[in-house]
């Protein structure tokens, strides 16, 4: 079924997969008006934007709401053939870059920007569009409680994950509108939410510009919209052209001002532990957002230039990126922190923390019949591969990230970095895990010692403790579980029971050597499922050395 389908209340339950009796209870118990919480956050100009955020009861309807207008926006599209060039705000694979991209080295770049965008969109303009739409047409009922769901003191509330969705579908009918407009002009058009942007290298659009501009200012304000005038601009080739924060005369690029910003402020963060964003006091994860930003402006002309680049040679920012994560990551890390050679690994210890978590009160907390664990583990990811060569399973990623902490290699020290600029320690541990096959030159934690340079005292301290301090005056640790079943070398699945471990699934056998299924066997992932799955009927008492030696780690950190 799809939303252009229901005919009734409960048709809306339906389809939304909810009772009908919650969906009432949301409506007439709740009440949707009373369901928000309100703050302030700054923008970029300095003055405040209100977000409206739901209850966590109507942000899941609002997401069920938002889910199935984008399924059926899609139907509709694949049906007549439509592909969607012009909005470029909350849609998939649509972005500022896709946006500014379309205005790239043009001769003029027009800004348009409309005055408070969402509360443009009142309740019964939303009720409306459902109700009149042709391609809803849905009845009066159900356009009613949909608006009633959406709309917060009578607008499109920002911070609700059913505006964006609502907002670009009533936009659309003034986009096609402006596009007409923009073909008459010779010019291309695109809008990202409220700001809208036409280009062209059409020079006589300098002296037709009065006439164009009254011509979409018309559009607009018969569409219910306002234009903000103090934003409105003509920006010429010869000057910096800016769409959507972003420079457009050659390639895509980001203002310099704001990486020196950002620089500044990571800097400030590294020597004085804190930061603002104009006048309010910042945060790693915004700074982190700002990086990311910029980040993903230097991939996309890397993907356009064909450019690879690889962790070991890193144009300037994405190097002060690669830093900033490291301190963020490693260095002021809030929990201690787990890398291990594989994600199976973090399923393991999680699992057996669960069932042993009376046992292990300094590595996870049962409150509220919700675990909370005290340590947090590195995952792998595609960001972490192109900055730190952080990738497959075993030694190599250990070795790239080792190279960051002791400078080998003629790898920059982040670590001595910090410590001289901060004039602190870490507060937490980063401990490498590795599985049990110290005597085995082929294997990941051999491989690591050797290139790690360990020496016999250490590798025996080592052998003895299932654990060494890596560097002096540092806070990272090596370790390993013990061996186990009388066996010279093993992994962490040899914990188990045997029993366990021969367990059929579906009646396939476990393989320890394959990553993936077969018609005979089943993976280590399928068997990490397995384990978390029913960690309440398996016995981790193999795992207690292992947890031990974590808990030694953390617990005594700052003696060693």
């Amino acid at each position: 079924m799809y939303i252009n389908e229901v005919v009734n209340p409960r048709d809306l339950a339906h389809l939304l997969n909810i009772q009908y009796s919650y969906l009432t209870y949301i409506l007439y118990h709740l009440r949707p008006e009373k369901c928000y919480i309100s703050f302030d956050i700054p923008k970029k100009s300095g003055e405040k934007r209100t977000i409206n955020a739901p209850i966590k009861q109507l942000k899941f309807i609002q997401r069920r709401i938002s889910d199935n207008i984008w399924k059926y926006e899609k139907h509709l599209r694949q049906e007549k053939g439509i592909e969607s060039k012009i909005s470029h705000a909350f849609e998939k694979n649509k972005s500022i870059l896709t946006n500014a991209y379309i205005h790239k080295h043009k001769r003029y770049v027009i800004n348009i920007d409309l005055k408070d965008y969402f509360n443009s969109f009142h309740f019964g303009r939303v009720k409306g569009y459902f109700l009149h739409n042709q391609n809803y047409l849905l009845p009066d009922s159900v356009a009613t409680i949909i608006a009633q769901l959406t709309c917060y003191n009578g607008y499109l509330p920002q911070g609700a994950p059913s505006s964006p969705v609502i907002s670009n579908l009533i936009s659309n009918i003034m986009d096609m509108k402006l596009l007409a407009i923009a073909k008459q002009f010779r010019l291309d058009y695109t809008r990202y939410a409220d700001d809208l942007t036409f280009s062209t290298n059409d020079k006589k659009i300098v002296e037709k510009y009065d006439d164009f501009l009254d011509k979409v200012r018309m559009v607009i304000e018969n569409s219910g919209f306002t234009i903000n005038s103090d934003k409105t601009r003509l920006q010429y080739y010869s000057s910096q052209q800016v769409v959507t924060g972003l420079v457009v005369n050659n390639k895509i690029n980001i203002n310099s001002q704001y990486y020196r910003e950002t620089k500044a402020m990571a800097f400030s963060l590294y020597t004085k532990g804190e930061f603002f964003i104009g006048s309010v006091k910042g945060t790693k994860q915004q700074l982190e957002g700002r990086f990311a930003f910029i980040n993903q402006i230097d991939k996309y002309n890397n993907i356009e230039s064909n450019h690879k680049q690889s962790f070991r040679n890193l144009n300037s920012r994405e190097e002060q990126y690669r830093r900033f994560l490291f301190f963020k990551i490693f260095f002021d890390n809030d929990k201690p922190l787990i890398v291990t050679e594989g994600k199976t690994d973090v399923v393991y210890i999680k699992a057996a923390l669960k069932k042993l978590y009376s046992d292990y009160p300094d590595l996870v907390e049962f409150k509220n019949d919700s675990y909370s664990y005290k340590i947090t583990f590195l995952k792998r990811s595609s960001l972490l591969e192109y900055l730190f060569g952080f990738n497959a399973d075993g030694a190599d990623s250990m070795k790239n990230l080792y190279s960051y902490f002791s400078g080998i290699n003629k790898i920059k020290n982040y670590y001595q970095y910090f410590r001289n600029y901060s004039g602190r320690a870490p507060k937490c541990p980063v401990v490498f895990l590795f599985d049990n096959e110290l005597n085995n030159k082929e294997k990941p934690l051999k491989n690591f010692i050797t290139y790690a340079k360990i020496d016999q005292k250490q590798t025996n301290d080592f052998k003895k403790n299932n654990f060494i301090l890596l560097l002096n005056d540092c806070n990272l640790f090596l370790a390993t579980h013990p061996l186990v079943k009388n066996l010279d070398e093993c992994e962490i699945e040899d914990l188990f029971d045997d029993t366990l471990l021969a367990t059929k699934i579906e009646g396939k056998e476990f393989d320890r050597s394959g990553k993936k299924c077969s018609s005979k066997h089943y993976s280590k992932e399928v068997f990490s499922k397995y384990v978390m799955k029913n960690f309440k009927d398996i016995s981790f008492e193999g795992f207690k050395p292992l947890l031990n030696t974590l808990r030694t780690i953390i617990v005594n950190y700052k003696r060693y």
